[in-house]
């Protein structure tokens, strides 16, 4: 086993109250993926910074290795003293680090450098302080919500661009598939402590479920035997003074562990507040269209919203998300087309900028709307800390302005409201923005069985794929021009339609190829010369199935490994190892297949 080049132990940190961290630890080795996982609040962002040396611990154990170079991805990047963004990126190179790395870095996050750094937007911000991080190829990357703000071609870049570092990586985030796609270890932080599972985010749910279950019985046992020493108390012989003492001892110790037992934080509880059935009919729009000066937002395009519809829309940032929603809902005029509502429509909206909030404002006088103690949901009369409780709030928070918020806090309260109003088309921008996964679970939940309409704009591929009946995507995403088209199912059903289509025209192009090859060409008509792979791409296409057979004889051998029954109670290092490298194994295989269809598809092209 490696020697860890990063390591807290038994850190502990505490603002007063409950302590944040109450024996934490974190060990990072060369070549791990680390996902760092927990609710809300639980200490996530702290450890991290501990980690990367910008917040020190009450107490507890750190260690860095002397040569090792730790980047830490800050939430609010200071441009202090930088005149462009490409200034401030080289600002974190070492020597010998590649300066084109940064320009490669800045084009592939949708920068150019010659930005002013006051001037950038909050995702513009995030992208250069990625930019700065990612460029010097450091030997641990520290990444809090790396994925916040950016548009899905971007996301799924930078899972390909961290699968493919070199560096060591921690990362926090809410991207159920971004930390699928990126994670092989995962450690969670719950209560205070940390627990690791070195398996990827894929498994973390079935893992942390088997854990609570074993506590929560653990507990049931403590119960029935404190039960069992009570009576014996009461009832039991005294002769033996001695030994009565000691196992009143015992008894106390029992109800002291049974007592300070601190059980894993609740699960929101809501569901939207019912309101009267539109009608079917919700939205038509025909051949509407958008234009700001010469930039084409939306080409015409048509659409029927029928009651009990999800809908998603997806695309880059900039490619116009909003503006479609804003001219769907009635919010915009079209330049041209018509846009007709339906009946008896109640309209709720979760914007993404969360621009509704009034921070110098309390939580109850923002869910009351200012009218007193209680509110009405679905009819009945509710004290406001009752409802907030319902959503992890205490009842001490109710006169909290929400400027003390954090960002997962605002996004449930806003969550709180919406839901408490009468409603039967919901329409949520960014809503998974900031909330944790088990508060996801819960938003999938109402989405997924809310019995009205529902159009929302998300970058959450796994969030898509749960909660939508059909999903809008610019028809040219490289270089949007307006064309929406919409799909059926999800974001991964939208992608499957694109590359059966994409495979279609090109089956028709070199039917159409093959056809005008029939005809005889005129001797003043030389034949055009063919193309040719290059010889990287002769060896890739021929030593590509050998790789495959030997990954899928690896996968084999470390299958039937773990097979067997006794191995996980004999030996769990070796099974987590096994575990760890089956993923490994496994992502490498798709990548290899995927890489030799590509390369299959274009050999046949040239050779037509």
């Amino acid at each position: 086993m490696a020697p860890p080049i990063l390591k807290l132990d038994d850190i502990f940190l505490t603002f007063g109250g409950t302590p944040l961290l109450a024996g934490a630890g974190l060990q990072v080795e060369s070549g791990d993926r680390i996902c760092l996982v927990g609710r809300n609040g639980s200490g996530k962002s702290t450890l991290m910074k501990i980690a990367a040396g910008l917040a020190e611990p009450q107490s507890g154990e750190i260690f860095r290795h002397p040569s090792v170079t730790i980047r830490y991805l800050h939430q609010a990047p200071d441009f202090e003293g930088f005149d462009t963004v490409q200034a401030y990126a080289e600002a974190g190179l070492g020597p010998g680090d590649d300066p084109y790395r940064v320009v490669y870095l800045l084009q592939h996050l949708g920068l150019t450098g010659e930005e002013e750094p006051q001037r950038l937007s909050g995702g513009e911000a995030r992208r250069a302080a990625l930019a700065r991080v990612l460029a010097p190829e450091p030997d641990i990357l520290l990444l809090d919500e790396p994925t916040n703000h950016l548009d899905l071609p971007t996301i799924e870049w930078l899972e390909d661009e961290l699968v493919r570092s070199r560096s060591a990586l921690v990362l926090i985030s809410h991207d159920r598939r971004f930390l699928e796609n990126v994670s092989t270890a995962t450690v969670w932080l719950d209560r205070g402590q940390s627990r690791r599972l070195d398996r990827g985010f894929a498994h973390f749910e079935a893992w942390r479920d088997e854990v609570l279950e074993a506590e929560e019985l653990e507990q049931h046992k403590l119960g029935k035997a404190i039960e069992r020493e009570e009576h014996w108390l009461r009832y039991g012989v005294t002769a033996r003074r001695k030994r009565n003492m000691r196992r009143l001892g015992e008894l106390h110790d029992m109800r002291a562990r049974h007592r300070g037992h601190k059980g894993p934080q609740g699960t929101v509880q809501a569901t939207a507040a019912d309101a009267k059935e539109s009608g079917k009919l919700v939205i038509e729009a025909e051949k509407i269209t958008k234009a700001y000066g010469d930039r084409v937002i939306v080409a015409p395009f048509s659409i029927r919203v029928h009651r009990g519809d999800r809908i998603g829309l997806v695309g880059p940032n900039g490619a116009g998300k909003t503006t479609l929603l804003k001219l769907l809902t009635g919010q915009i005029a079209p330049d041209s087309g018509s846009i007709r509502l339906g009946t008896n429509l109640e309209i709720a909206t979760l914007d993404q900028k969360r621009e509704e909030l009034n921070l110098d404002e309390t939580l109850a006088h923002y869910l009351t709307d200012g009218r007193g103690e209680t509110l009405l949901v679905n009819g009945e009369q509710r004290h406001v800390t009752g409802y907030m409780k319902e959503f992890l709030f205490q009842p001490e928070q109710a006169r909290t302005p929400i400027r003390d918020l954090s960002g997962g806090e605002r996004a449930r309260l806003m969550l709180a409201r919406i839901l408490a109003r009468p409603t039967n088309l919901l329409i949520l921008d960014e809503p998974t923005n900031d909330l944790d996964i088990e508060t996801l679970d819960l938003l999938q939940e109402i989405v997924a069985g809310f019995a009205g309409t529902v159009i929302l704009v998300s970058h959450d591929r796994d969030f898509l794929d749960r909660t939508v009946t059909s999903t809008i995507a610019p028809a040219n995403p490289e270089t949007p021009d307006g064309r929406w088209i919409e799909y059926a199912g999800g974001y991964s059903d939208m992608m499957a339609q694109r590359r059966g289509a994409l495979a279609d025209k090109r089956r028709s192009e070199k039917g159409g190829k093959a056809k005008s090859s029939d005809a005889s060409p005129s001797p003043s008509e030389p034949q055009k010369a063919k193309g040719k792979l290059s010889y990287k791409q002769k060896f890739a296409l021929e030593n590509l199935p050998k790789e495959i057979a030997g990954t899928e004889a690896k996968i084999a051998r470390c299958e039937e490994r773990m097979a067997d029954p006794e191995l996980f109670s004999r030996d769990p290092n070796s099974f987590a190892k096994l575990a760890a490298e089956l993923d490994t194994l496994k992502t490498a295989l798709i990548r290899m297949e995927e890489e030799w269809l590509e390369l299959e598809m274009l050999r046949e092209e040239i050779e037509g």
